[in-house]
């Protein structure tokens, strides 16, 4: 008899493995602000497999891509593919990944990289833009050439959406969406805007709080703009009408009236859901992490080189999820914790080693 999947001390399961490929990125948002150069002892693509392998044996049913830029990363597609084996099968009942998606900032994102990723087994993209100008763009993407080589990456990312829909990835079916992180003073000016745009595009617009990831952005919370708010403001143009947040899911979403697709806002800050967070977090160089928040995780490379050690990693990873007891974003939330939080933050991992 196969041992019951394993839950955590808030008797949560684990349920999704984001997995980072690279900690490289050609952009430097400033709410990320990546490194430049890659941490030694990369995974290669057999000891990534044999992680997500182990990971949906414990139960697992969405592998996220992300980065840094996952498009940085050439094996990419292979990697896709390679987890074709592990998906489930509807007719016999065998459970397994249910979808394979993917987070990038689109600059990459090509016609002919589209139409690869499509290929190798791709489900969904996640697209991001946090403008709608070149100068609003240049500012949150960190770009030194300014209004120009912002209008360039706006024209890119846009042009993504396009080749991402050509591609075979269907918005009206969720298998395209576009991220927007919202930073007041910086470009809470293009709130509008970018609802605007994506239901123009008729893509769902993911509205994300700006969060204290990392120990590099700078993080204020005078800064945030809740969701509330956020969702108040663009209903006042378009009103909206509640679908709700799905179990284990991180974003509300979103109806909009009169037919023009939907809105989505993660409120890790304002309205955090740790209480049903199932998501695994493995970095480019094999260390896994059981929150978006957390400041240490475990060095799984012990049970995958010099060779994978498919039994050791199933204990590593059970005993970890089982220890997990995280709920880092409800616990800042609480008075006066919240208070001190700001004034003496934590020391967290970076963002671009665990994907956002």
């Amino acid at each position: 008899m196969e041992p019951p999947l394993p839950l955590d001390r808030h008797g949560r399961p684990l349920g999704v493995l984001r997995l980072s490929l690279t900690a490289r990125c050609n952009l430097a948002c400033p709410y990320c602000l990546p490194d430049g150069v890659e941490p030694p002892g990369l995974l290669n693509r057999a000891q990534r497999l044999s992680v997500v392998r182990a990971a949906v044996a414990l139960g697992v049913r969405s592998l996220r891509l992300t980065g840094g830029e996952p498009l940085l990363h050439s094996g990419l597609e292979d990697l896709i593919s390679g987890a074709a084996p592990l998906r489930q099968s509807a007719s016999s009942g065998t459970a397994g990944l249910a979808e394979i998606a993917l987070t990038t900032n689109g600059s990459l994102l090509t016609a002919a990289r589209a139409r690869s990723l499509r290929k190798a087994g791709l489900d969904r993209i996640t697209l991001s833009l946090d403008g709608t100008t070149g100068t609003s763009v240049a500012a949150m993407a960190g770009l030194a050439g300014g209004t120009t080589a912002g209008d360039d990456l706006l024209a890119k990312v846009l042009a993504a959406i396009e080749h991402a829909r050509e591609a075979g990835f269907d918005p009206g079916k969720g298998a395209l969406k576009l991220n927007a992180v919202i930073q007041r003073g910086r470009n809470d000016d293009q709130l509008m805007a970018l609802a605007d745009l994506a239901r123009q595009r008729r893509v769902e617009l993911r509205l994300i709080e700006y969060m204290d990831v990392g120990n590099r952005n700078g993080w204020d919370p005078a800064q945030v703009i809740s969701a509330a708010e956020m969702v108040d403001r663009i209903a006042t143009r378009w009103p909206l009408e509640p679908i709700g947040r799905p179990s284990h899911g991180t974003a509300s979403r979103w109806r909009y009236r009169d037919g023009a697709g939907h809105l989505a806002v993660v409120a890790s800050i304002t309205a955090p859901f740790c209480g049903d967070c199932s998501r695994l977090r493995l970095t480019a160089d094999g260390v896994a992490y059981t929150c978006l928040f957390a400041a240490s995780g475990l060095d799984l490379k012990p049970w995958l080189q010099p060779s994978p050690d498919p039994e050791g990693l199933d204990r590593a990873l059970r005993s970890l999820w089982r220890q997990r007891r995280d709920r880092y974003s409800e616990e800042r939330s609480m008075a006066p914790a919240a208070v001190s939080e700001a004034k003496n933050p934590r020391a967290h991992a970076e963002m671009a080693y665990l994907g956002g």
